[in-house]
């Protein structure tokens, strides 16, 4: 009994983490730009205007909620949306934030940002 009550808080704890990736504005909208294509963090930061340390934060609750993975490429790190998704509430969620939002005018001009944005530009060492 001890075993199964420790399994279930367990599974609560891990399914209010994705609820909680998903109750930020910024956090969708990141969400939805990586559904374009992956991206790095100095192109999500000039598309969502914030700070690099906020988006940071924003990719880094993203992550541990198993909603997106991140990979280096070269000088670069690269995140996208999980594609190895084992966790069926993640999967499903991943799912349905696709089809969220699309008459928001936020984002579909994120997502016009998106296709133009160029890390070559903006990252410059």
């Amino acid at each position: 009994v001890y075993f199964v009550k420790q399994r279930n808080e367990l599974m609560m704890r891990e399914k209010v983490k994705v609820f909680k990736a998903l109750s930020d504005a910024n956090r969708i909208r990141i969400l939805k730009m990586l559904g374009i294509r992956p991206l790095c963090v100095c192109e999500i930061t000039e598309v969502l205007q914030l700070a690099t340390s906020t988006v940071s934060k924003h990719l880094s609750i993203l992550r541990d909620a198993g909603l997106i993975v991140d990979e280096k490429e070269g000088k670069w790190v690269n995140y996208c949306i999980n594609p190895e998704q084992n966790n069926t509430i993640v999967m499903t969620l991943t799912l349905l934030v696709k089809d969220w939002f699309k008459d928001d005018n936020k984002i579909k001009e994120d997502l016009r940002k998106v296709k133009i944005v160029d890390r070559n530009v903006l990252c410059k060492s």
